[in-house]
């Protein structure tokens, strides 16, 4: 007879971090009591080390430290950084083709029937790119770092509130496309990690170029000219890519769930503190 986990010892043991361990199955009620007791032992007493380690050598969370590398490598390659609310207008995300009957539109935090937190970067970054670019006198490149709020929790890849990097460089000099891969290349240069590029579809961009790290997107660039682009008053090609720096920060520090990467009251630098 085989012989499987409780319920509450597999809730446990996905508390403290270790759900691969679920599978395991035992000749006995007595070697799975044992078993219980010793992992669950060796693993909060691990976790008991890295805290203390935490607070005898102070560093920065993992994902400002990635923020840092890859904004000082775009500024170190001539990309300018801006800043902007997280609170848009509905007239700006209409703009980027997402009405109400648009799939997005749900995932969409209303503050009222005007305002919203941004879902993406997008709208903004398009609004600095019209203006910034009557004072340029050649490319034009832009990128912000900041929070984006969507309904979609679900899953071991998503958070509600995220952190996206995008980046755009207006009227290259060369083939966008290239410029593109160019520009994925120096972050994900930056950060250290191997990654593939895959065409795809999607929602608001329609044809895209992700990038994927072990099969986990991390970013989904688009060239223009683009159908979006008249309504933001842009006339010029352009190339820009979208990275999710959470799961850019869990894939480079080995962690097994993006909610130990993000902003968290329960997980600190990957390890979780309410066990």
């Amino acid at each position: 007879m085989v012989i499987e986990w409780t319920a509450s010892q597999k809730q446990r043991l996905r508390e403290i971090g270790i759900a691969a361990a679920t599978e395991q199955t035992f000749a006995s009620v007595e070697e799975r009591e044992e078993a219980f007791k010793t992992i669950t032992s060796e693993h909060l007493a691990k976790h008991r080390k890295e805290i203390r380690q935490m607070l005898d050598y102070p560093e920065r969370h993992p994902l400002p430290q990635i923020e840092s590398l890859v904004a000082q490598a775009l500024t170190d390659n001539g990309f300018i950084e801006v800043r902007t609310p997280s609170i848009i207008s509905r007239s700006a995300l209409e703009k980027m083709g997402i009405d109400r009957n648009h799939p997005l539109h749900e995932q969409v935090f209303w503050l009222d029937d005007k305002r919203c937190l941004r879902p993406m970067l997008a709208p903004n970054l398009y609004f600095m790119m019209r203006h910034m670019y009557r004072y340029s006198k050649g490319p034009l490149r832009l990128f912000e770092v900041g929070s984006c709020f969507r309904k979609e929790s679900k899953g071991s890849n998503h958070l509600e509130e995220f952190t996206m990097l995008n980046l755009v460089e207006m009227a290259p000099a060369n083939d966008p496309s290239e410029q593109l891969k160019l520009h994925i290349k120096t972050i994900m240069d930056a950060v250290g990690l191997d990654y593939e590029l895959v065409e795809c579809e999607s929602d608001v961009y329609v044809k895209t170029l992700d990038v994927e790290v072990k099969g986990i997107e991390v970013a989904s660039g688009a060239v223009g000219p683009h159908r979006l682009d008249p309504a933001h008053g842009i006339t010029q090609s352009w190339a820009g890519v979208g990275f999710g720096l959470e799961r850019l920060s869990m894939l480079k520090y080995g962690m097994d769930n993006i909610k130990k990467s993000g902003r968290s009251l329960i997980y600190l630098r990957g390890v979780r503190l309410d066990i």
